[in-house]
């Protein structure tokens, strides 16, 4: 079971969700609903919350209360997003809960041998994309892209940065500086929906793949040479980072007479759904 499988069993038990800040939230009645077929839900939760301390002193942290489109118009609901509704399961001893458990079980045990052997990570994303029936090529240099990825947001950590919302700003500058677009306007012209997860580097060709590294390798590098520690400092080096990709695009686009930015993806092959194309 993949976490995408998860949800879809939540789908089929009409565990209703909402798209909030940025990923999906779920309702907690209804998955508790679905998981213990109890007739009072609210009763449930609340010796479950009595039952599991932990979970108990986060409460306040993993719930939100968020508007919920219902029968009877919008409503104010407990919903927790993905990560919270598995643990929540955790705590729910219930025949059905162990699908779920048994499936992070699995995960956690995954997560601990690449901790010890970190190119089993390397492998097990290999497989994926090859399951899914990406190209050998493109899946060597995608599993580059990520590690280069993963380079540079050690480097940003090293220096101070932390929240998600400055991680963004800064692969805007290098993706909009490589490609003329921010990473929402490249998924918009790709055809890609972040409520769909769709992912914009799953779904780049190979010059894009290419060009991608080379902007963040850039960036990376002159992070370090230029030892920026300043967030307007790095915020600069992400932008040249990204013009050395760019201008890298523009001569390739020049000699081959036509642009590398396509609006392309590869939806196909894992059977999600692209937006619907206007005429």
């Amino acid at each position: 079971m993949t976490q995408e499988t998860a949800i879809a069993i939540f789908e089929e038990k009409q565990v209703r969700r909402v798209w909030y800040n940025e990923q999906w939230y779920f309702i907690l009645e209804d998955i508790v609903f679905a998981l213990t077929n109890t007739v009072n839900v609210k009763d449930y939760i609340n010796k479950m919350r009595k039952r599991d301390q932990e979970l108990q002193k986060g409460w306040g942290q993993i719930v939100h209360t968020l508007l919920v489109n219902t029968t009877w118009g919008r409503q104010k609901m407990n919903c927790v997003n993905t990560k919270w509704a598995f643990r929540i399961i955790q705590s729910i001893p219930s025949p059905k809960a162990e699908p779920f458990k048994q499936w992070l079980a699995k995960v956690w045990y995954e997560r601990i041998q690449e901790i010890e052997n970190p190119e089993l990570a390397q492998e097990r994303m290999k497989l994926i994309y090859e399951q899914k029936w990406y190209p050998k090529e493109w899946i060597e240099r995608r599993l580059r892209g990520i590690a280069i990825r993963q380079e540079l947001t050690d480097e940003w950590q090293s220096r101070w940065v932390s929240s998600q919302v400055d991680y963004a700003i800064l692969t805007n500058e290098i993706t909009k500086a490589t490609f003329g677009m921010t990473v929402s306007e490249y998924m918009t012209y790709k055809w890609l929906d972040r409520k769909s997860n769709h992912n914009l580097r799953d779904n780049m060709t190979d010059f894009e793949v290419v060009l991608t590294m080379l902007g963040e390798t850039t960036t990376t590098n002159l992070h370090r040479k230029r030892d920026s520690k300043k967030f307007p400092e790095l915020q600069k080096d992400a932008h040249d980072g990204g013009n050395v990709a760019g201008n890298t695009r523009k001569d390739i686009e020049q000699q081959l007479w036509e642009s590398v930015v396509s609006d392309n993806n590869y939806l196909h092959l894992t059977g999600k759904k692209s937006l619907k194309k206007k005429k």
